[in-house]
């Protein structure tokens, strides 16, 4: 008994505890004002995602195979049930036969008694001696009641034992129809094998010659490849740029930029005559910019006097302005302070306290 009490008490405990975190886990999720605002969870969406399509990938796969399995049972099943027509139809024939054979109306026992040629079969009516009610043939009545039971006897058990050989006749057949379904439910296994391990065959052919193929193809790019730098080398060596031929561009009067040796005499007089030209333009650039910038400053200095003068001006303002705001403010603050007083006295007599707004937001539900 306090076996059955402790193990129910953990289980209450584990009950409650588990309440417990589920209850906080629904206070951190409802008081998190992130998650309640936006309210998405992407991790848990793209776990349930995950699971959803791995999911359905697992049913799509269980169902080929199921629907693959069908298929292999229906086969079977048909095979057996073509079988089962044929033996159905062998054991009716077979009993059609037997019936015509051993089971005739005039073979049974009952036949004397139903026999239509009962009467033509009958010797004439004859007046015997003898007193009323006495049977004069009863010792010959007698026996060929003994003889026609001990016929009787015989039928039986001839008929017992073609029931008995029709019997083994049908076990027989029935073993040979089973053995004839499972060798043919071999040869299927079998087929089904052999196409499998021909597919198989098939595919890693394929994979060899698609690699044989890639391999071909990449041999081939490499010979073209080396081919191509060779004759990319071929041509450096043999081509004007490194022989350095002074011939001019055809059709041009300029060198040639891959010739080009350096300058003459005169063009280096000419080029450092125009470096100075251009030097004496950058001075006078120079001090016209300077003179510009001294007319800027001037600029600049009298509107920082006249910014001065108005933000001095615009001080004197605000402060007058401030001040003005800071006696109405004044006078607002003790207006407000009055109709607080009032409020707190007069009309807010029962105010709440501290315990009163404790008491809120301590559970989720």
């Amino acid at each position: 008994m306090d076996r059955v009490q402790l193990l129910s008490d953990r289980v209450a405990a584990a009950h409650l505890d588990r309440s417990r975190k589920r209850e906080l886990q629904r206070q951190e999720r409802i008081f998190n004002a992130r998650a309640r605002t936006v309210g998405i969870d992407t991790d848990a969406l793209d776990h349930q995602v995950q699971e959803k399509r791995s999911k359905e990938e697992a049913e799509a796969k269980a169902l080929k195979e199921h629907t693959d399995g069908l298929i292999r049972s229906d086969r079977t099943a048909c095979v057996l049930e073509r079988r089962q027509k044929k033996d159905g139809r062998l054991l009716e024939e077979a009993i059609v036969r037997f019936r015509q054979q051993f089971q005739q109306p005039s073979l049974r026992r009952e036949f004397d008694l139903n026999d239509p040629e009962l009467l033509k079969k009958q010797d004439g009516v004859r007046i015997l001696p003898g007193l009323t009610g006495e049977d004069l043939d009863s010792g010959e009545r007698a026996r060929r009641q003994r003889e026609q039971l001990r016929d009787w006897s015989i039928q039986q058990q001839l008929e017992l034992e073609q029931a008995k050989e029709l019997q083994t006749l049908e076990d027989q057949q029935y073993d040979r129809s089973q053995l004839a379904l499972d060798s043919r439910a071999l040869e299927l296994q079998k087929m089904e094998e052999e196409h499998k391990r021909a597919a198989a065959i098939a595919i890693k052919d394929f994979n060899q010659a698609l690699a044989a193929g890639v391999m071909k193809r990449r041999e081939s790019e490499r010979h073209k490849e080396e081919e191509n730098n060779q004759a990319d080398v071929l041509n450096q060596l043999q081509g004007e740029l490194l022989s350095e031929s002074p011939q001019r561009v055809p059709g041009l009067t300029r060198v040639r930029r891959d010739c080009y040796k350096g300058l003459t005499p005169q063009q280096l007089m000419h080029y450092t005559n125009y470096q100075q030209q251009q030097a004496e333009e950058k001075r006078r650039a120079r001090v016209q910019q300077r003179e510009e910038e001294l007319q800027q400053d001037r600029e600049r200095l009298a509107s920082a006097r006249a910014a001065l003068l108005q933000e001095r001006r615009q001080e004197r303002i605000s402060k007058e302005l401030r001040r003005a705001l800071d006696n109405t403010n004044t006078q607002l603050a003790q207006m407000q302070k009055a109709q607080r007083n009032f409020l707190e006295k007069e009309v807010y007599t029962n105010s709440a306290d501290e315990s009163y707004f404790a008491q809120f937001n301590k559970t989720s539900r």
